[in-house]
């Protein structure tokens, strides 16, 4: 069942507060539920338009060799998120204050930088909004859909009584889907062996998939926010950190048992020889396995899932600007909204919402290596940490994936400009 509702939930940031979180001012005190309530909100987090789409199109492209892209971005994810949800609690300061006290100013470039990915993450999830809309009704495109999305999401955020419902909605709409996985994961039966053997041994080797997937599950405001909301809730200090190493690992297992779910049953259906639809795939999946009823039925957990996903996305993107400027935080009401619009306002600018959900993963995984390396930066000095010693083998570890990350995207991001280069 937790799965269904990490599936379906998605960031909805306000309503899991609630649901979750108590206040505790004792800093000593230890629940383990307030744990799982972080790893609640990471996974709800990654889990969202952008993961379903991602995961998809990926598939179309590596077939069963982007089972070592998903087993690769596992490993890099667990480590990832536990360096930061471990030197967060200890240090007892969110990521950006942390940032100023290792070097003054720091925390406002780290504030603007997740918003930015958070901007991001937004644009695409509006996005797959409108491919929601268009898929439940073809005669509006996506753009239109976005649009109207947007003022549904507005709607929803300003009256919050509505959010009881919408959760009861999508926890409904995202157990069917997940289970039309699992019917089009056996019906189609995908090439188990293959798939296990190629990732181990891949055929084809893509970065931007990595960057994508790693962004896009723990880039951005995404890990920050499970650890920021541990802090709320006075799960801090050393005494904790068991509980915290298991509560990330947790988080990323779960969202990545869905990731693996959804790859077997998209490559089911490409061993079949069907193709999909470049213009909406993951819609274009269930529609060629689950037949029409599938297909509508996926377009309105799609839009659900995206609705929860802006709002969430907004809220803690503005939760780091208020780092930047006292006036956001005394107008934070002002700030989603406006925040929500910019990122309607630019999807209908740049339309190609596919495009645009891939590429909210990348921006993030952009930004990781250096929001990492700031926060590998504090687990060395006495002023953040006090007399904590962060075990030197993750410390490594932390560093060379940043290395990694940085080569990685350097790489994707030629990949992606070599066409206009060429052109120019």
């Amino acid at each position: 069942m937790a799965a269904f509702i990490i599936l379906i939930n998605r960031g909805n940031l306000l309503a899991l507060e609630k649901k979750y979180f108590v206040n505790n001012a004792s800093a000593s005190s230890f629940n383990w539920s307030l744990v799982m309530g972080a790893a609640f909100l990471m996974a709800t987090s990654a889990v969202g338009p952008g993961f379903l789409t991602q995961t998809v199109v990926f598939t179309q492209t590596l077939g069963a060799s982007f089972g070592f892209v998903i087993l690769f971005s596992i490993l890099l994810d667990i480590l990832v998120q536990t360096n930061i949800w471990r030197i967060i609690v200890v240090a007892k300061k969110r990521a950006q204050d942390i940032a100023n006290v290792l070097y003054p100013g720091l925390g406002y470039v780290i504030a603007g930088m997740v918003a930015l990915g958070g901007l991001a993450f937004n644009i695409g999830n509006i996005g797959g909004a409108g491919l929601g809309v268009n898929v439940l009704f073809p005669s509006l495109d996506p753009v239109t859909g976005a649009a109207i999305s947007t003022v549904v999401a507005i709607a929803l955020f300003l009256f919050k009584s509505a959010d009881r419902l919408m959760d009861r909605f999508v926890i409904s709409m995202g157990s069917m889907l997940l289970a039309m996985m699992f019917y089009v994961l056996f019906s189609t039966a995908p090439p188990l062996s293959e798939a296990i053997y190629r990732a181990v041994l891949p055929e084809k080797f893509n970065a931007l998939a990595i960057v994508t997937l790693v962004g896009g599950t723990v880039g951005g405001y995404i890990s920050f926010a499970g650890a920021h909301r541990l802090l709320d809730a006075g799960v801090v200090g050393e005494e904790a950190l068991t509980q915290v190493n298991r509560g990330s690992a947790l988080a990323i297992s779960a969202a990545s048992l869905i990731r693996i779910i959804l790859f077997l049953a998209t490559l089911g259906v490409l061993s079949q020889g069907i193709s999909l639809d470049a213009g909406n795939p993951a819609a274009s999946l269930f529609l060629q396995a689950a037949g029409n009823l599938g297909h509508k039925l996926f377009g309105l957990v799609l839009w659900a899932a995206s609705i929860t996903s802006v709002i969430g996305a907004a809220y803690t993107s503005v939760s780091f600007l208020k780092t930047l400027h006292p006036a956001i935080g005394r107008h934070s009401r002002s700030a989603i909204i406006a925040f929500i619009l910019m990122s309607t306002i630019i999807f209908c600018v740049l339309g190609k919402p596919i495009m645009l959900l891939i590429l909210a993963g990348a921006v993030n995984g952009f930004i990781l290596p250096i929001t990492l390396s700031v926060i590998l930066l504090a687990a060395r000095k006495k002023s953040i940490v006090g007399n904590y010693q962060h075990p030197m083998w993750m410390s490594i570890c932390g560093w060379l994936i940043s290395l990694l990350m940085v080569a990685m995207s350097l790489h994707a991001l030629w990949w992606l400009l070599r066409p206009m280069i060429g052109n120019g």
